[in-house]
Formats: C-alpha cells, sequence, structure tokens
C-alpha cells in the first residue's frame, strides 16, 4: 500500500471515530441498538384497542405481533388507539375515461395514553402508506391486486406506528399532560 492511500485510510478511520464520538456525545440513541432488548419488553406493556372494520382487524393484529413478538406483557403500561381510514383514487384514464391505475391510500391516526403507575399523558401522531395497483379488465383480478395493496399498506403502516410508539416512549417530555377539567360552580348556600 503507498503512503497516500495509507493515509486517507487513516483519516477515515479517525472521522469515524469522530463521528461515532459526537452522535454518543448528542444523545442519539439507534432504534435497532443494544438497547433493543429494553424496548422490547416495555412495548409488550401496550395494551391496542380494538380498531373497527376488517382492515382495523389486520392492522391491529400486524401491531400485536410487532410490539410483543413473545406476547403481551401481564400489565398494561400504556394504551394505543387507531382510527384507520381508507381512500381511493384512480390514475392513468384512457381515452375511453376508463381508468388502467389507482392509489388506495391508508391513514391512521393513533393515540398512546399513559395508563397509572405512569404520570398521566398522551401523545397523538397519525401516518399514511399509499400504495398503487394496477385496474384490469377482470374485477376478480382487479379486486385480487386492491387486496394485496391494502395488505402492503397495512404492514407499512404498523411498522411506522411501531417506531413512533418506540420514540414516544423513548422520550417521554413528547406525553401532553391532560387539562383537568374545572371544578363545576356550586351556588351559595343563600342562593339555593
Amino acid at each position: 500500500m503507498d503512503r497516500a492511500r495509507r493515509n486517507r485510510t487513516a483519516i477515515a478511520a479517525a472521522l469515524l471515530v469522530a463521528a461515532a464520538t459526537l452522535l454518543g456525545a448528542c444523545g442519539f440513541q439507534p432504534v435497532y441498538g443494544e438497547r433493543q432488548a429494553a424496548g422490547a419488553a416495555t412495548l409488550a406493556t401496550i395494551e391496542i384497542d380494538r380498531i373497527e372494520d376488517r382492515s382495523g382487524q389486520q392492522l391491529r393484529a400486524l401491531l400485536r405481533t410487532r410490539l410483543a413478538p413473545k406476547g403481551p406483557a401481564g400489565r398494561p403500561l400504556y394504551r394505543l388507539s387507531v382510527t384507520l381510514t381508507e381512500s381511493k383514487s384512480e390514475l392513468a384514464i384512457r381515452r375511453d375515461e376508463s381508468a388502467t391505475r389507482a392509489n388506495l391510500s391508508l391513514s391512521a391516526a393513533f393515540t398512546l395514553t399513559r395508563l397509572p403507575p405512569n404520570p398521566p399523558g398522551s401523545v397523538t401522531r397519525s401516518a399514511v402508506s399509499t400504495n398503487s395497483y394496477n385496474i384490469l379488465d377482470s374485477d376478480f383480478a382487479t379486486l385480487n391486486a386492491e387486496n394485496d395493496a391494502r395488505k402492503r399498506a397495512l404492514r407499512s403502516l404498523a411498522e411506522e406506528i411501531r417506531l413512533r410508539v418506540a420514540t414516544a416512549i423513548n422520550n417521554p417530555t413528547v406525553f401532553a399532560v391532560p387539562t383537568p377539567k374545572p371544578p363545576p360552580k356550586t351556588l351559595p348556600k343563600t342562593l339555593r
């Protein structure tokens, strides 16, 4: 190896060490790093509310698999509520005004709520997944293509929700504390 190449290798190694040091100093923690075991145990304490419709049932099953692959923990510390909406839009219109392609968009609005003994609080986020499919001459084939696009979108949403929930749990400052309701006004005894 010539001298110039050794110098480039040494500089690259020094930059790599400096970057790793800086990332560690700024509080950066990789999602899939060494802390994954503790994160997995915490994710297993999330109770997932029922989600409406067949797509909601499938999303709930995917979330249960991703959040607690070994099964839920004994006592839930968090509750996850998800609202799922679906929309379709046709693309690639032919001259006869029939579509040959469509987009299927699924959006999930979700709220993660801390349960006792944790301090009260909740965080609300949303995720969207859009998948395309072909509109074919056969209705059956088109229905299969649409169902496949829906399954891809649900898998994508489940993974996105898992990542956002894990991020929220690792950063408890994002939880909004619910505002207490004012006590009901009572009339003084003399006015009753």
